[in-house]
């Protein structure tokens, strides 16, 4: 009786210690985001908080864009990616590369030659008013809902890990992470994210190093070993060729990558507006081409926490978590050696995904939108608007508690950026302009019929779209829009483009 009073005793002392060492790094972590949110938020105007006036250095911006680009759900999802495809996702990586070289010289020319603020205002040159509410208008739901959903995700681990244990609801864990958000950006805005995200890739893969090093450590590997039992082991297959039907297929794969890039980043506010911070245009070149690259050895390094996390799982003799709970899994029966680098790491993918998406929300409101750019009390109550907006969603979706409901909204996200597609491959690969009135229209209808091409072909032939659903999406709008279109002479075309 005594041994077991003794034992649980024990737990309920490391579980406190655990707890205390959490709060400690997390208060530390934002302690500094707050140093460098002081520093770089001095005199911040519009110019300041929307193209940190153009004063960011590339090699910066392509640091912390590595980590920015990752979320939370990122950190989460690769690792367990190798359970169900083994490390095929690296063939999408190496599209990626294309992708960003094609946006580093298609797209970023045109946006700093059109000295842009938000990249849709080149919409509204191009092919009309319209064109342009349409284009900002996707965006501003795709990058809420989505940004919201992945939010919600590490909110709902950090509350099991952490906060469950003090007893704190739900809600003022949501409340006080995105204030936090909101005090660290409300000044600097996109200047201040330049500095925080290069501090937030810092502790992102720092963190995934340490896990990684301590699984070693477990399995009692050297470095060398590690990599020979990684390349050896039957998780390893990265190519597929010899099926054309399977999603994994390599130019499936590699394509769709492509595709990722170029509409998700390059058609991307969220992702453009530190590209368009950049001195020059070489520099932002260099910047993303830097970042790009950088791409392939970073998911490498979390697709490899995947399997050496299988691995461990097999020498345990423990079922193999499934997905998204097999580094969770891990961490649930480690040490503090293990929870505090895997917190830090969430925290930071989590933040720097979440805080520029509020951010570019709030820009795209303001100059797309309102046609304000220079209004600073709009700006400022616009930011509030968006996070309190973003709480209210997250909180939304925990009434709702559906995990139907979360894939049906990241699969809505997929959706509306074809249109997206479609409108800047019009404007950008011919010299015509659409009927203005008619493109909102065209950019709603054109989801809804990828949708029913995918359900009848799957109906039919038993073929489910993959990511070349995006492409689908992009044609359909090009496509839609050529009726009645017309042609515009080369000298005006040349000013919009």
């Amino acid at each position: 009786m005594k041994s077991e009073k003794f034992a649980v005793a024990n737990e309920n002392v490391y579980l406190c210690t655990r707890i205390m060492w959490i709060i400690a790094t997390i208060l530390i972590y934002f302690a500094v985001l707050f140093g460098i949110s002081r520093l770089t938020g001095r005199h911040a105007t519009n110019e300041t908080f929307f193209r940190a006036n153009r004063k960011s250095p590339w090699y910066m911006v392509a640091f912390g864009m590595v980590g920015a680009s990752i979320s939370g759900v990122t950190f989460v999802s690769v690792p367990g990616m190798v359970t169900r495809i083994d490390l095929t996702y690296m063939q999408t990586c190496l599209g990626f590369i294309l992708g960003y070289i094609a946006v580093a010289f298609l797209l970023l020319p045109l946006y700093y030659r059109l000295n842009l603020t938000t990249i849709y205002s080149y919409l509204g040159m191009r092919l009309g008013p319209r064109a342009y509410k349409a284009g900002a208008s996707f965006f501003l739901l795709s990058k809420m809902t989505g940004a919201v959903v992945r939010f919600y995700v590490v909110c709902m681990i950090l509350q099991r890990f952490v906060f469950d244990d003090w007893g704190i609801p739900f809600a003022a864990t949501v409340s006080g992470m995105v204030a936090l958000i909101w005090l660290y950006t409300r000044q600097g805005g996109i200047r201040t994210l330049v500095w925080t995200d290069t501090f937030q890739t810092v502790c992102l893969f720092g963190a995934l190093l340490l896990i990684i090093y301590k699984v070693v450590d477990i399995l009692d590997f050297s470095f060398s070993e590690a990599v020979c039992a990684i390349a050896a082991d039957e998780h390893s297959r990265i190519f597929v060729f010899d099926d054309w039907v399977s999603k994994q297929n390599f130019w499936k794969q590699f394509f769709s990558g492509v595709f990722i890039v170029i509409v998700m980043t390059g058609l991307d506010q969220d992702m453009m507006q530190k590209n368009l911070t950049c001195k020059t245009l070489k520099e932002a070149q260099k910047d993303m081409c830097s970042y790009g690259v950088a791409f392939v050895p970073a998911n490498l390094l979390f697709l490899s926490l995947g399997v050496l996390l299988v691995m461990l799982a097999q020498l345990k003799g423990q079922p193999v978590e499934m997905g998204d709970a097999l580094l969770p899994a891990f961490v649930e029966q480690s040490g503090l050696a293990v929870v505090i680098p895997f917190t830090i790491g969430l925290v930071a993918a989590s933040f720097s995904s979440a805080d520029s998406a509020l951010t570019s929300l709030t820009t795209s409101y303001c100059v797309d939108i309102r046609n304000r750019a220079g209004d600073e009390r709009l700006r400022k109550w616009a930011h509030l608007f968006v996070c309190v907006l973003f709480v209210v969603m997250i909180l939304l979706f925990r009434m709702l508690n559906s995990t139907s409901v979360i894939d049906a909204i990241y699969v809505l996200c997929g959706y509306t950026y074809g249109p997206l597609l479609g409108l800047f491959a019009f404007g950008l690969l011919t010299k015509r302009k659409p009927i203005d009135r008619y493109v909102p229209y065209i950019c709603i209808a054109s989801p809804l019929l990828c949708y029913l091409i995918d359900a009848l072909t799957y109906r039919y032939t038993g073929y489910r779209f993959g990511y070349e659903l995006l492409m689908l999406n992009g044609i359909l709008t090009f496509l839609a829009l050529l009726p009645g279109s017309r042609e515009i002479p080369s000298a005006e075309c040349q000013t919009a483009s």
